[in-house]
C-alpha cells in the first residue's frame, strides 16, 4: 500500500517520539559532528538554524559554535509562517513550544544556508514536517534558494513521492547514521568557505 503524506508523517512522528532517551546524547553528538563537518570553514555566512523542540535533533552546540563566525538567524513566528530574526538571548517559549529570540525591525532577505528539522523525507528529498506549512511558506518568499540541510534524529524515509510540489527540498539530509544528498538536483556543496 502506497503511503499518503499524512500516514507517512504519523509513522515518522511515532518513530521520533519513541526513540530511546538512553542514546539521545549519542545521536546528538553524531549529528552535530556531521553538521560541523558540513559547515567547517564557513565564515561571514548567513545561516538560518532552528531551535530544537524536545524530540528534534538538538543542534544547539553547533548553533552556538557557528555564531562565532557567521550571522545566525532563527525563526520568529508570524501568522502562518515566520520571519528570520538574529539569534540572541533571552529566548522566549511561544506557540507550539518553540523558543524565539526577540522581534527585529530588520528585514533579512537572503541567507546562504538553512538548517531545517524534518519529520520525514520522500524520494525527492522533499520535507514532511509537522503539517503547518511554515517552512514551505517561508521558502516560497525567498528570491534565492539557500543551501538547505535537513536534520532528523532518526532516518525516516520513503522511496515514494508523497510530498506536494510546494514542499521544500534539501540539498543534504543528515541523521546520526546517514548522509544523503539530493538525486533530483545532484547538488554538491556549493557554499564558498572563504
Amino acid at each position: 500500500m502506497t503511503p499518503t503524506k499524512n500516514s507517512f508523517r504519523n509513522s515518522c512522528l511515532k518513530k521520533m517520539r519513541t526513540l530511546s532517551i538512553h542514546n539521545k546524547i549519542y545521536r546528538t553528538k553524531k549529528i552535530e559532528q556531521k553538521l560541523l563537518k558540513e559547515l567547517k570553514g564557513m565564515k561571514n555566512k548567513k545561516i538560518l538554524f532552528y531551535y530544537p523542540l524536545g524530540f528534534e535533533a538538538d543542534i544547539r552546540n553547533t548553533l552556538l559554535y557557528m555564531r562565532k563566525f557567521c550571522e545566525i538567524y532563527i525563526p520568529f513566528m508570524e501568522g502562518e509562517s515566520f520571519k528570520m530574526v538574529p539569534f540572541r538571548f533571552p529566548l522566549t517559549q511561544k506557540k507550539f513550544g518553540i523558543f524565539e529570540a526577540g522581534d527585529t525591525l530588520r528585514t533579512i532577505k537572503k541567507i546562504d544556508v538553512a538548517i531545517v528539522p524534518a519529520v520525514g523525507v520522500d524520494f525527492n528529498l522533499q520535507r514532511v514536517g509537522f503539517g503547518k506549512g511554515m517552512y514551505d511558506r517561508f521558502f516560497a518568499k525567498l528570491k534565492t534558494k539557500p543551501y538547505t540541510i535537513f536534520i532528523q534524529p532518526e532516518f525516516c524515509y520513503t522511496d515514494r513521492t508523497v510530498c506536494d510540489s510546494y514542499d521544500i527540498s534539501a540539498n543534504l539530509l543528515l541523521t546520526p547514521k546517514i548522509r544523503k544528498t539530493s538525486k533530483k538536483y545532484n547538488y554538491k556543496r556549493t557554499i564558498d568557505v572563504k
